[in-house]
């Protein structure tokens, strides 16, 4: 899932703190670089994209790379119309955000569907970077409602949506939200 990288427009909190502008460019860049990553051919590879009609003609991202509209509403509404929009079987939502996401993380999520309904990849702040669901059957209809966004709380939540499904949990990776995510992998480079 991927926003259209305007300031003002994305990575508005670690905007605050170092300009919206420079938060902007930080996400096209870190987008850029994941999707050279993640462009592989074990899996399909699709742009969810916001806004909607912005996103379809953007030049920003690659144009051999096929694109859907994330649609109107809250980040569960979105992920869940994204979810529904695919073909049956497996498939992952990533957030684009995760420096530190590689292709064996990716893997590592769809060998854990093999044995699992759904899976998670925990994020440090208590959300997560990635869900994926077998989609053996559609998704119910309670899939990330009442998710309290951008909060510790975001996991558990989710996990809560799912009703009784068998859950995996694969890495647990950090994103960048503010300026002392950002220090944090600068420390790690």
């Amino acid at each position: 899932m991927v926003k259209e990288p305007r300031p003002g427009r994305v990575k508005t909190r670690l905007g605050r703190d170092i300009g919206l502008t420079a938060s902007a460019w930080w996400f096209r860049h870190q987008v850029s670089r994941l999707i050279r990553e993640l462009d592989d051919p074990r899996w399909h590879l699709v742009l969810a994209v916001a806004p909607d009609h912005a996103g379809m003609r953007s030049r920003v991202w690659p144009a051999h790379l096929p694109r859907i509209p994330q649609g109107r509403g809250d980040l569960g509404q979105r992920m869940a119309r994204v979810m529904r929009h695919m073909p049956p079987g497996p498939v992952c939502v990533i957030g684009a955000d995760v420096p530190d996401l590689r292709a064996h993380h990716i893997t590592r999520a769809f060998v854990a569907l093999g044995s699992h309904d759904a899976v998670f990849g925990p994020a440090e702040d208590g959300g997560y970077w990635l869900t994926g669901l077998k989609r053996m059957t559609s998704p119910s209809p309670q899939l990330f409602k009442n998710v309290r966004w951008s909060t510790s709380h975001a996991l558990s939540d989710s996990i809560v949506s799912l009703g009784q499904v068998k859950v995996a949990l694969t890495d647990t990776l950090g994103d960048v939200d503010t300026l002392a995510d950002l220090k944090a992998l600068t420390a790690r480079s």
